[in-house]
């Protein structure tokens, strides 16, 4: 049996070539890897989501609008409510009237959610059965 030792020389030739045998079961391993967890990272719940509607606003005069501005400040009618409890004390009022006037909420775009959320607070309090949001139609493109 013959052995290849070395050249007749002395000198020993470099192998310059990469053996990327390795480098290729790695790839796979983690191929395959992420092939196994995304489809679970994606899960989610199945819903409905609901549609972007834009219902043309019914303006009556026994509607209440509520405006809240971006530093907070809460204006029924264009008249500026102290604070929380004088606005629940005048939504308890209009709760009691039959037909049930609506509450029309107008939030700047600035504002902050909590300051609308006061305001839908106070209106579950005092159970007023409808509120809506005015908003600006959506651009047409």
């Amino acid at each position: 049996m013959a052995m290849n030792v070395g050249s007749d020389s002395g000198d020993d030739e470099v192998v310059s070539t990469i053996n990327t045998t390795p480098l290729v079961d790695v790839m796979l391993v983690l191929l395959i890897i992420f092939l196994i967890t995304i489809p679970v990272v994606t899960q989610t719940v199945p819903l409905n989501l609901p549609k972007e509607t834009n219902i043309a606003r019914q303006t009556k005069p026994e509607n209440i609008e509520i405006s809240v501005n971006k530093d907070g400040d809460v204006f029924w009618n264009a008249q500026l409510v102290p604070d929380n409890e004088a606005l629940f004390q005048r939504l308890k009022k209009i709760a009691t009237m039959t037909p049930q006037p609506e509450v029309h909420i107008r939030g700047d775009e600035k504002s902050r959610y909590e300051s609308v959320g006061r305001v839908i607070f106070a209106c579950q309090r005092a159970a007023i059965l409808k509120i809506s949001f005015v908003t600006e139609p959506p651009p047409k493109g």
